[in-house]
């Protein structure tokens, strides 16, 4: 086993809080790099690091605060004396080892979808339902990233005025299925502008100068796994089992950060004014929203961001209680890494962990 110690290169950790040996598994995917980098950002009390990955990965090394740590090949014998472990490495990944990291005494935050909607796995924004990782036996779920945005934006008005009814359309960048889908997009585009043609790969249609409304499977009700996702995510995390939601989710031909049209019809009339206010004062969200000045939320400013960015506020002209906005965050941040390293932070800051 290779651990990594880091009293001399962490910085900024208060002396009070305690250092833990955390495992990221997944840790050469897009994901998995973003935990390292939102870790070293936000000076996370770490007594150590384990890199954990596919057999075809160990061996490599990689920089995490200025100092090279091996990478790695995932095994039962992994999470030996490690208190959190990031998962981020796909569903089957997770449904095998996660448990055996529970056992061994870790915390699992696990960004797949495999223990979402399970009963007995708290699916968790810090900015929400903190409370719910009290519930948690062993394993802690990470919400899906398109899921994760739009309710940290609907959380807060959902507070002052019940949602009735939700209505979503996404547009999700390249990244969204990892670093394969950036380069594929790169590579379409550059051939298209060859005057070539191109023939899709890991995405199921053509993703250079071109968007479709296909992420993951299709499900017997002829919605998309995604939307799917986010109807049923949204509830759990809202603790709002009737609210009525309907998501379609589009794939378009942006490298980093995801984009929603939000429709939001309330209990109650709510103005556009009093949604700016609740919004502006609520954790995580900034507001852009000066569309006469061209001011609203660009993916391109997003990337890189741990903020959930809110603007193009109006009233719903089709519906009396209605609102609508558009939402956009960084889906590898907020929309993964960031949220279940906060997640983290969390449990260190209440004292249970």
């Amino acid at each position: 086993m290779a651990w990594m110690p880091f009293w001399n290169c962490l910085k900024e950790i208060p002396n009070a809080m305690k250092k833990l040996n955390v495992a990221i598994v997944g840790a050469t995917g897009v994901v998995g790099l973003e935990f390292i980098r939102v870790l070293e950002q936000r000076s996370f009390p770490l007594e150590s690091i384990h890199l954990c990955a596919s057999e075809r990965s160990a061996g490599k090394n990689i920089k995490v605060n200025g100092q090279d740590v091996p990478v790695e090949e995932t095994t039962e014998e992994s999470f030996y004396n490690i208190d959190i472990a990031l998962f981020s490495a796909g569903s089957e990944q997770s449904r095998r080892f996660s448990p055996i990291a529970a056992r061994a005494g870790a915390v699992v935050i696990d960004n797949s979808a495999a223990f979402r909607m399970a009963k007995d796995v708290p699916l968790v924004v810090p900015e929400i339902n903190p409370d719910d990782i009290l519930e948690h036996k062993g394993i802690i779920a990470n919400p899906n990233c398109s899921t994760i945005q739009m309710v940290v934006a609907l959380n807060p008005l959902h507070q002052v005025n019940p949602i009735k009814r939700v209505i979503v359309s996404t547009y999700q960048s390249a990244s969204g299925i990892g670093s394969g889908g950036i380069e594929e997009m790169n590579s379409q585009i550059k051939l298209l502008d060859d005057g070539k043609e191109v023939t899709p790969s890991i995405f199921p249609q053509q993703l250079g100068y071109n968007v479709f409304p296909h992420i993951d499977v299709f499900l017997d009700n002829a919605y998309s796994k995604e939307e799917q996702k986010m109807v049923d995510e949204t509830k759990k995390i809202l603790h709002a089992p009737d609210m009525a939601v309907s998501a379609t989710c589009v794939r378009v031909p942006v490298p980093i950060g995801h984009s929603e049209a939000v429709w939001v019809e309330f209990a109650n009339p709510m103005s556009c004014e009093e949604t700016r206010n609740i919004l502006s004062s609520a954790p995580g969200i900034q507001l852009e929203d000066d569309p006469a000045s061209n001011l609203y939320p660009l993916p391109s400013r997003a990337a890189g961001t741990d903020d959930v960015f809110v603007g193009r506020i109006r009233r719903d002209v089709s519906c009396p209680n209605g609102v609508v906005f558009w939402v956009v965050a960084d889906n590898l941040r907020k929309g993964a890494a960031l949220n279940a390293v906060q997640i983290a932070e969390t449990m260190i800051q209440r004292g249970w962990i």
